[in-house]
């Protein structure tokens, strides 16, 4: 089984992408999903937060307070990085299982927002990487999570930049206004069939 590995910066449209292969019953796996997952009451990502951080992090109905954990984290590098080690290894470990489900596919598309500054690149055969302006990105990441320009740009700026991702990766798709983003997936979908031949 070939198994692609879909990334791109925050906001570039990886959930529209996966979601479009998906519709080519492509299975996806998708990190983000797993992370939240993992956060959820009782899990073991959600007792690590509550027992380091306490309870400020927490909403009325004892689940974590994402937007909360967030500000937190891009704001603090240190906190940042004891939040990734705590929960890359258990994301990881949670990817491999549900790719082995997929055993008897042709390929499956495993999105990971943050492939090339982690080591989850080990997980897949080929990487697609979204092509996305950092006008667009910026706007799209304002507009779809509602918070101010400064933290928009401490995490637009703590990954990758698009040009980086674009020259370590195997596969681009282009999403700006423009872009044909059905025609593309269509194609590399062929693409991926005939590999994984």
């Amino acid at each position: 089984m070939l198994k692609i590995g879909l990334t791109g910066g925050i906001a570039s449209g990886k959930t529209r992408i996966s979601n479009l292969f998906n519709q080519l019953e492509t299975p996806i796996i998708d990190t983000d999903i797993i992370s939240r997952d993992i956060l959820k009451l009782g899990q073991p990502g959600y007792l690590e937060i509550v027992n380091h951080f306490g309870g400020s992090n927490v909403l009325d109905d004892d689940q974590i307070d994402r937007r909360k954990l967030r500000q937190l984290i891009f704001n603090n590098s240190t906190e940042k990085h004891w939040l990734e080690s705590v929960l890359h290894p258990l994301i990881f470990e949670q990817s491999k299982q549900q790719i082995r489900q997929y055993s008897q596919a042709k390929y499956v598309v495993v999105v990971i927002p943050l492939l090339f500054e982690t080591d989850f690149g080990q997980l897949v055969d080929r990487v697609l990487a979204v092509d996305c302006s950092a006008e667009t990105q910026f706007k799209r990441l304002l507009l779809r999570d509602k918070i101010d320009m400064a933290l928009a740009q401490r995490m637009i700026s703590q990954q990758w930049s698009n040009l980086d991702r674009i020259n370590h990766a195997d596969d681009i798709i282009h999403n700006n206004s423009n872009d044909d983003l059905d025609a593309q997936v269509t194609e590399l979908h062929q693409q991926y069939l005939r590999l994984s031949n």
